[in-house]
């Protein structure tokens, strides 16, 4: 009975110190959209491979709305929800689930806002932390899915001249 109440405490305290270090993770700094460019498109990236040398992204292009845009997609999209606005302040349109395949430049910018940095208490929000191309291919290939789903989150992709030159997470709060 004491190993159980006591199992039960500890596992409490690992989840409060896991809760607390992510909300205070949230107040180190403000968070501020991506601008949009011509040349950034937001999708779902859906896997990575390496094909003979050449690394490649499967994307869901989807629509990305913060703020008052989000409010006024969420207003025609869902007119029949009851809410007034859209929940959270962003609101996602994907009309079509096709993938296409992009090639990634080997020398891309990554920055990731939340992913799983090595350990249960270092999954912290970090705005636009650069991690090297292959750590970002690593967490799409984690056999266990990690702490973090990392495909779980939208990016943003900077093209030039046909390949990805950027991948940038985008924060979900």
């Amino acid at each position: 009975m004491m190993k159980r109440h006591a199992l039960g405490i500890t596992l409490t305290i690992l989840g409060l110190t896991a809760c607390i270090s992510t909300a205070s993770a949230y107040s180190n700094k403000a968070y501020e959209p991506i601008a949009r460019t011509p040349d950034t498109i937001t999708v779902f990236i859906d896997g990575m491979n390496d094909q003979g040398g050449k690394l490649s992204l499967k994307a869901d292009q989807i629509e990305w709305y913060e703020g008052k845009e989000a409010d006024a997609a969420f207003a025609k999209n869902e007119p029949d929800s009851g809410l007034t606005s859209a929940p959270d302040g962003y609101y996602i349109v994907n009309d079509d689930n096709a993938l296409k395949s992009l090639e990634v430049d080997p020398h891309a910018v990554v920055q990731m806002q939340i992913y799983d940095h090595d350990s249960l208490y270092s999954t912290t929000t970090e705005w636009n932390k650069s991690i090297p191309l292959p750590k970002l291919e690593s967490l799409f290939h984690e056999a266990d899915g990690g702490q973090v789903d990392v495909s779980q989150y939208p990016y943003h992709l900077t093209l030039a001249n046909g390949k990805v030159v950027q991948i940038v997470q985008q924060f979900i709060p």
